[in-house]
């Protein structure tokens, strides 16, 4: 999963306060300060991505600094062109299209700066610190030492005992992993984290103070504020789709727990208890298909084995990419830019460190579109390569619009594209493309493919609201630095019935180990994306006259389901979401009815499995 484009902002050098005449301000005065701050947004965009994108593709010092330059120009600029918009608001006869510009001016960031030059720069360099650290987090273990993979070419008198992210991840999905080896691994991660907890308190520190300076109480008012209807609504809102899908995680967590029960023994997994967090075969237990084999419900019956089918075809990191750009195109959109090939970093490269966090990027908000992304053999990484294409081909579907509007519909609109088509990726698709040799015909195999598909969708939900429920709360100071580490396993207990393997204490720092916390990157946006991308699916299924259950459904080759994406990828932010919402998909409130008609027969299957189970945690 990757973050949306950076915020706005820039060094301020071209276009600072003495732009904007005094007096009585006019809707003249505001049409002449939107365009010159849509051409400051351009300058200083540019520059800003460049800085990153060197960064996470070659960190060092230098590249930290450089970054860090860039973000402190960023967080000044934006900060004053939001101070400097306040005297538009109250103008009468302003266009829509000008209202529409300074309000998303108006919440165009997620980290203001504070005005002080010296403050300014500490936050930036803390955000390019934490993340950096993040990137070149290493683990070594000799206990661990076997499972990494050693260079043949570095002869040294004793193996390289130092594990990264992704090896650490891979001894989590080792089906040979003991207990006390995933424990370690689980354990080890972690480490990496403690030192950002100091920095992330007085980045919050930092952050507020700016946020206050653009008129907010704190950053959690005003990452609440950016979905076009108000902080209590939105909450009130987002609770309601949670209440409406926890029935379906409800079921799915007291059937995993009784089949891990079966694998770990009744000592390491209780009757109705929380569920160890490493045992989910991911780092985060945020999806669950790690432990496929454990949780199918049919061992033995066809199922979509798609690393398998990689692997046969041999196809390389390129040929993957490919594969999810031709998805695009036969929905009538266009092939990717050669400047894509030319630009984007698809594999791990052996001589520096790199962030190999999955992301998509346009480096001058003119179409120079890429990925970043350590890409492997693998079926997880094929639906991220359609994700992180998603936001791709959203940038080039607005590129030619006004800065202010090169952005989704909201958030969640950006990270649901690529989701919405990786839906499409069904057994009949996948055998069309010579990825599998024949597609499941029974319903145990459509059961075991429906299932395949809940551990990464219905597993993700609470993972994805718990994130900045947390994060909202310590902006707000509702939970205090002193409590950093309990109230994130609070939440990760009340939500998702998990519970950390070992006793974890305030010297430790868990919510630092996930990429988007150091990252400062909101993730409320993939709880959304994981509703709108089976609502956009049902929509866009419709459209291609699709007839059938809905987990059935594959708009590959659709022209006619194509149209109506691009109409709304198109709009950009240009229209407010729910009017986006209305163009794909004819409604203009978030429903998660969707979601739930797509695994209707799954939920039926639980219940039946959970007979006898005392479920709940």
């Amino acid at each position: 999963m990757s973050p949306s484009p950076p915020p706005p902002g820039g060094d301020g050098s071209a276009h600072g306060p003495a732009d904007v005449a005094l007096g009585p301000a006019t809707a003249a005065d505001a049409d002449a300060f939107i365009a010159d701050v849509n051409d400051g947004l351009r300058d200083v965009y540019v520059r800003q991505s460049r800085a990153d994108w060197i960064n996470q593709t070659y960190i060092t010092d230098d590249t930290d600094s450089l970054s860090a330059d860039a973000a402190e120009a960023t967080m000044e600029y934006t900060t004053r062109k939001i101070k400097e918009s306040v005297r538009f608001r109250s103008v009468e006869g302003l266009s829509p299209d000008t209202a529409r510009q300074l309000e998303l001016l108006r919440r165009g960031t997620v980290l203001p700066s504070p005005s002080d030059a010296k403050k300014r720069k500490e936050l930036a360099e803390l955000g390019v610190s934490m993340q950096s650290t993040y990137g070149k987090g290493k683990y070594c273990s000799d206990k661990l030492a076997k499972f990494k993979k050693q260079d043949k070419e570095k002869k040294a008198d004793k193996p390289d005992n130092c594990l990264n992210l992704g090896e650490l991840s891979k001894i989590l999905e080792d089906k040979k992993a003991t207990y006390d080896e995933l424990l370690e691994a689980w354990k080890g991660w972690r480490t990496v984290s403690v030192p950002m907890r100091k920095q992330f308190e007085r980045f919050v520190e930092l952050g507020n103070e700016g946020a206050r300076e653009i008129g907010y109480k704190d950053l959690s008012g005003l990452w609440k504020d950016r979905y076009d209807m108000p902080p209590e609504a939105f909450e009130a809102d987002v609770e309601r789709l949670w209440q409406q899908v926890k029935p379906l995680y409800d079921e799915l967590h007291c059937y995993a727990r009784s089949r891990m029960r079966k694998k770990w023994g009744a000592d390491k997994i209780g009757v109705k208890a929380p569920i160890p967090a490493h045992l989910f075969g991911n780092m985060w237990s945020q999806t669950w298909g790690g432990i496929d084999d454990v949780l199918e419900p049919y061992p033995g019956q066809t199922s979509l084995d798609v690393t398998a089918g990689i692997k046969k075809k041999k196809l390389d990191e390129k040929k993957m990419v490919q594969l999810g750009e031709s998805f695009f195109v036969s929905l009538g959109m266009p092939k990717l830019p050669e400047t894509f090939w030319e630009g984007s970093l698809l594999t791990k490269p052996r001589d520096r460190e790199v962030v190999c966090h999955a992301s998509a990027w346009d480096l001058t908000y003119n179409n120079d579109v890429r990925i970043k992304m350590c890409i492997e053999q693998n079926e997880e990484d094929l639906i991220t390569i359609h994700h992180e294409l998603g936001h791709d081909y959203y940038f080039t579907a607005y590129h030619t619009l006004p800065v202010l509007y090169q952005d989704g519909a909201n958030d969640g609109f950006h990270e649901g594209i690529g989701d919405t088509l990786a839906l499409s990726v069904t057994p009949d698709y996948l055998v069309k493309i010579g990825l599998l040799d024949k597609a499941p015909n029974n319903e145990k195999a459509e059961m075991n493919v429906l299932m395949h598909r809940a551990l990464d969708k219905v597993a993700f939900l609470p993972f994805g609201l718990l994130i900045d429920k947390w994060r909202w709360d310590v902006f707000s100071g509702k939970i205090t630095p002193a409590q950093y580490n309990k109230a994130w396993w609070d939440l990760r207990l009340k939500y998702q019935g998990i519970v950390p393997p070992i006793a974890r204490s305030e010297a430790d720092f868990d919510p630092g180990a996930k990429y988007h916390v150091p990252a400062n990157v909101p993730y409320l946006r993939y709880f959304l994306a994981d509703i709108y991308q089976f609502q956009f699916h049902r929509a866009l299924c419709k459209a291609a006259g699709y007839k059938g259950p809905l987990h059935k459904c594959s708009i590959y080759g659709s022209k006619e389901a194509g149209a109506k994406l691009e109409a709304m990828l198109a709009m950009g932010a240009s229209k407010p979401w729910p009017e986006a919402m209305r163009a794909i998909s004819g409604e203009t409130q978030a429903d998660a009815s969707a979601i739930l008609e797509y695994f209707e027969p799954l939920m039926v299957w639980l219940k039946e499995q959970n007979k006898g189970e005392q479920c709940g945690w």
